[in-house]
C-alpha cells in the first residue's frame, strides 16, 4: 500500500490533495479507501434538492447529470455544513461511459472515493457508490470499496437499452462476486430477472425510484 503526499505547503492545492491527507490506498491506481459502511437507508435525496430540504432522515446522493454536482469536487467545503445535517452521504456518481477515454474513468473512480473519505474524516457517514462501464473499469470501479458492507448503484438509464443492459448485469455481477455486499441500494428500477439472483443470494436489495419516475407517476395521477 504505498501514500500519496499530500498538500505542498506554499503551493495552492490545484490536485485537492487536502480530501485525501488521511486516506489509505488500494489497487495500482491508489484510489482512497472508504471505511466500512453497513447503512441501510429508508429515504434518498439529490444533492441539488437537499441544499433547500429540511428532511434530514434523508440519505444524499449523486445520480443527477454531472454538471449539477460538480461543485462539490470544486468546492467541497462550502457544502460540508450541508450534508453534516442529513442521515447520511453516497458517494457521488461521477460518470463512467464507456467511450470515454479510460483515463478519465479512473479519474472519476477515484474523485468518488477522494469526496467519499473526506465526508467520512468530517463526520459524514457515507454509503459507496460503485459506478463501471465496460469490463475495462470492473476492476478498479471495486478500489476502496469494503467486503461485506453495503454498497449503492444506479440502475437509472441502464436497463431499458438491452445493449447498456448487457453491461449494467455484466459489471453488477463482477462487483457482486468480488464485494460480496449484504446490501445494495438501487436507485432506479430493480427488474427481478436481474436482481432476483440476488435476493436469493441473501442479499438486501433496497429499491428507490428515481425522481424522473417519480414525476412521471405524478403526472399520470
Amino acid at each position: 500500500m504505498s501514500q500519496i503526499n499530500g498538500a505542498r505547503a506554499g503551493c495552492r492545492d490545484v490536485f485537492h490533495a487536502f480530501l485525501v491527507e488521511k486516506a489509505e490506498y488500494d489497487g495500482f491506481l491508489e484510489i482512497p479507501r472508504l471505511d466500512f459502511s453497513d447503512e441501510k437507508p429508508k429515504k434518498l435525496i439529490s444533492f441539488t434538492k437537499a441544499l433547500k430540504s429540511t428532511d434530514f432522515d434523508c440519505w444524499v446522493h449523486f445520480y443527477q447529470d454531472d454538471a449539477s454536482f460538480e461543485r462539490i469536487w470544486n468546492q467541497p467545503r462550502t457544502y460540508l455544513p450541508i450534508l453534516k445535517k442529513f442521515a447520511g452521504v453516497i458517494s457521488p456518481d461521477f460518470s463512467l461511459y464507456r467511450d470515454m477515454p479510460l483515463v478519465m474513468q479512473y479519474w472519476n473512480i477515484f474523485r468518488n472515493r477522494a469526496i467519499g473519505r473526506w465526508l467520512q474524516d468530517n463526520g459524514v457517514k457515507v454509503i459507496p457508490n460503485v459506478r463501471w462501464g465496460d469490463r475495462r473499469s470492473h476492476v478498479p470501479c471495486c478500489y476502496g470499496v469494503s467486503h461485506g458492507g453495503t454498497v449503492a448503484v444506479g440502475s437509472h438509464g441502464c436497463v431499458k437499452i438491452l445493449e447498456d443492459r448487457a453491461f449494467f448485469q455484466e459489471g453488477l455481477e463482477y462487483v457482486v462476486s468480488t464485494l460480496r455486499p449484504k446490501t445494495i441500494v438501487v436507485y432506479g428500477s430493480a427488474p427481478d430477472y436481474i436482481f432476483e439472483k440476488y435476493r436469493n443470494q441473501g442479499i438486501a436489495i433496497l429499491q428507490f425510484d428515481s425522481e424522473y419516475a417519480v414525476s412521471r407517476r405524478e403526472e399520470d395521477a
